[in-house]
């Protein structure tokens, strides 16, 4: 049954340069990369190609040894040029030039009707085989999923809450087809329900309209509200015992693209976004792009940061970096890299405060759109507990205690205080606000590591 969950926990975080809707004519990006660094838990990468070999669109190109029946593919057709290493021979990415034409490998095509009457086992082998499985999420760990469970449900998030997020309408344009197949296929995998929540303060986008082998839940409030762990712990908390599984909407659309066209489709719309952004707007790519096209000759400035992702849990990667695996957006920073005298004790109102604290009058502009840079203003201090990271956390939890217990590495009070129930991003806004300045999100995986292999 459909559930409606409003949420007054949270904080919207309000930054300027949104992306415009429309996809705006950057030149296309020649080079792409798998980094295994995108993949939580990832342990033991085994590479399957070579440099100077070919490969098409779907090609699998790397596997991880703990999980070797998942199988990681080549976004885009075209020659290995670079299979990059790090300390120790660590694997950081396999970088491949791209065919002005991309070529596609062949798999078995689906109709409408066959995918509403496939077993589990032939659904698990197509996504297996066709490159598209690590797209699903297992909760609790947050980790790729092991295609040998069998969750209790499957969760989408169908809506981004995150600072300066991307819209899915222009994300998934025209996919309404794929996007009901893939649901299709993900009902085939679970003996339980597959959730899509949506955004109850907008339209539902129609992609979203009249889908079926789906229960449809609304949630409104400010972020965290779009985060998928959130939506879980309101809809069908995870205890120690439970697997969930979680995808995007992409993730699902491409899928469903699998299944009906028999071909790996890792194109994608990106948004190009923040502050130092000349053009802020959307761009056709394919997943695991090259940067370099959409930030020469478009920023304001020669000292700007570029975040794959958002700004509260995105990665920092250099100005011919690549986007992340599962990041729609990147986004451009003005650099933080000067110190500024007793700035916090002048009064302004363009600094941002969830704190409303002495001197900065942000909250008198609740609509304002900011301009922040990347810098700290303060180095990480004595645990202040305030209890101010409560009211940022729409959940049941004491984040503080959790954190505490993480860094105690107190396992009984781990499990107690839901260190199951959440990732990183689900405490992001505590790392935002925190006095402190401790790397929250660092802590938490720290614990959830702690917990999964103990």
């Amino acid at each position: 049954m459909s559930k409606l969950v409003k949420l007054k926990k949270g904080f919207d975080i309000k930054l300027a340069g949104k992306a415009e809707k429309q996809i705006e004519a950057f030149q296309p990006a020649q080079t792409f990369a798998i980094k295994p660094t995108d993949f939580v838990g990832m342990q033991r990468p085994k590479v399957l190609v070579n440099e100077g070999d070919t490969v098409k669109s779907g090609t699998p190109i790397l596997f991880d040894k703990k999980l070797d029946k998942v199988l990681y593919a080549a976004p885009v057709s075209g020659e290995i040029v670079e299979i990059k290493r790090g300390e120790k021979r660590r694997l950081l990415e396999i970088k491949i030039l791209a065919d002005k034409e991309i070529s596609y490998e062949e798999f078995d095509k689906f109709s409408e009707s066959d995918i509403k009457s496939i077993s589990k086992e032939a659904a698990v082998d197509q996504l297996l085989k066709g490159g598209v499985w690590p797209q699903i999420i297992q909760r609790p760990y947050g980790i790729v999923a092991n295609p040998e469970d069998e969750p209790k449900a499957i969760f989408i998030s169908g809506f981004d809450s995150h600072p300066l997020a991307p819209d899915y309408g222009m994300l998934l344009k025209g996919q309404e087809k794929y996007f009901q197949a893939g649901i299709d296929v993900l009902k085939r995998l679970t003996p339980g329900t597959v959730h899509l929540n949506l955004d109850a303060q907008s339209e539902v986008l129609s992609v979203y309209s009249d889908l079926k082998n789906v229960q449809v839940n609304k949630f409104s409030g400010p972020h965290p509200a779009g985060n998928v762990g959130i939506q879980i712990h309101h809809l069908d908390p995870i205890g120690k015992t439970d697997i969930a599984w979680t995808i995007n909407p992409y993730g699902v659309a491409q899928i469903g693209k699998l299944f009906l066209e028999g071909v790996y489709d890792a194109s994608k719309v990106i948004a190009v976004t923040g502050s130092e952004a000349k053009k802020a707007a959307y761009a056709n790519t394919y997943l695991g792009a090259c940067v370099d096209k959409f930030v020469a000759e478009n920023t304001n400035s020669s000292n700007f940061r570029v975040v794959s992702g958002n700004v509260l849990t995105g990665e920092r990667i250099n100005h011919d970096g690549y986007v992340g695996y599962y990041d729609h957006q990147i986004t451009l920073l003005p650099e933080g890299d000067y110190y500024e005298f007793l700035g916090w004790a002048k009064p302004t109102t363009d600094k941002l405060s969830f704190h409303r604290a002495l001197g900065l009058f942000s909250f008198l502009s609740p609509n304002k759109e900011f301009v922040l840079d990347t810098n700290k203003r303060g180095e990480e201090r004595a645990f202040v507990q305030t209890g101010v990271f409560e009211k940022v956390t729409p959940m049941d939890i004491l984040p503080v205690y959790l954190l505490k217990a993480i860094m105690a590495e107190d396992f009984d009070e781990m499990e107690e205080l839901g260190i199951y129930e959440i990732v990183e991003e689900d405490l992001a806004l505590c790392e935002f606000i925190d006095v402190s300045k401790h790397p929250v999100q660092e802590i938490v995986r720290k614990g959830i590591e702690l917990i999964q292999y103990s």
